[in-house]
């Protein structure tokens, strides 16, 4: 239990020295998302505006309404609104791969990471982080498809029990063990971007391996702490949800999105709280020592000062004058 605290509280010390990052990938976020729905946007304005419907969305959110109004033929198709949303988010993927080595570098700097700095650690990474990306994409996706079809044949065979629980029990089981695996390829491959950013590792692979080789040998550790910081995301969504459905009336627009927006933001701290256990741990366990070679000090030379003739000795008494 020490060793999670000393992650947390680690990552935890990066975060809340370096909150200016989760205010920014929040208003990347919110900007990059309005314009992706602006041609939904419009395109609702342009029917609610001519509809009786809009009285029934007036003061509240009803999901039969807003089914109703796609299956609408005045709505029209919804091709291009999805289509500028799925443009948006991948420029949030290529923002996210642009801007995450820079505060990786923040994260692992002992003072305020200047400007220059920063982007110059987004600029040298981003071709870097893209492979990684890629790479992270197969692997997780081929994982998860594996995975989701085993947890269907065991459905299906518990299904056949005469044991009415059996199926839901597989069920819940097989999500947690899901979940576990899932995180553990998040924690290998959050340690290899962190390896490319902080060692400035060139080959790709080699950071791969490197991940994987530490997230195997300090699984319960490295899991542990990524489990906390998900149950405190968990928590925080409970909890905003709560609020919205017990504070926030249907008509107040302002009211839900204030709450939501909030909850938005505070749902980035676990995920950068994370990135911050990575970094602690590169920095305890993943740096390589420096081999110091014990301090001899050099001879010193000393000059040879030649001391010169004797002076002749003087008579105390001047000798007697001959003939005095």
């Amino acid at each position: 239990m020490a060793e999670h605290q000393g992650l947390l509280s680690g990552g935890w010390d990066r975060v809340a020295s370096n909150k200016r990052y989760i205010v920014w990938f929040y208003l990347l976020n919110l900007a990059l998302a309005w314009l992706g729905a602006a041609a939904f946007n419009n395109q609702a304005h342009d029917f609610l505006d001519h509809s009786l419907l809009s009285g029934r969305l007036l003061h509240g959110f009803d999901i039969g309404v807003v089914g109703e109004m796609f299956l609408q033929p005045e709505f029209g198709q919804t091709h291009a609104s999805r289509a500028s949303g799925l443009h948006f988010a991948l420029l949030f993927f290529v923002a996210t791969a642009l801007f995450l080595p820079g505060v990786l570098q923040g994260y692992a700097s002992t003072y305020r990471l200047p400007r220059e700095d920063f982007f110059r650690a987004c600029g040298r990474n981003l071709w870097r982080f893209i492979r990684l990306m890629i790479v992270a994409g197969i692997v997780m996706g081929a994982v998860a498809g594996a995975l989701f079809g085993i947890q269907g044949v065991l459905e299906k065979k518990a299904a056949e029990s005469t044991n009415e629980l059996l199926g839901f029990e597989v069920r819940v089981l097989s999500l947690v063990v899901i979940f576990l695996v899932m995180t553990a390829l998040r924690i290998w491959f959050d340690l290899a971007e962190t390896d490319i950013v902080l060692s400035d590792q060139r080959a790709v692979r080699r950071s791969i391996g490197t991940g994987f080789r530490h997230m195997w040998r300090n699984l319960g550790r490295l899991l542990g702490s990524y489990v906390v910081t998900t149950i405190l995301a968990a928590i925080l969504l409970g909890a905003g949800l709560w609020i919205w459905m017990r504070f926030v009336p249907p008509a107040s627009v302002l009211g839900a999105f204030v709450v939501s927006q909030l909850m938005l933001l505070l749902l980035l701290i676990p995920r950068f709280w994370q990135r911050g256990v990575a970094v602690s741990y590169y920095l305890e366990n993943m740096v390589e020592p420096v081999a110091v070679q014990p301090y001899t000090p050099a001879p010193v030379a000393v000059p040879v000062v030649n001391d010169p003739a004797p002076a002749p000795l003087l008579p105390d008494t001047p000798p007697e004058t001959q003939g005095a």
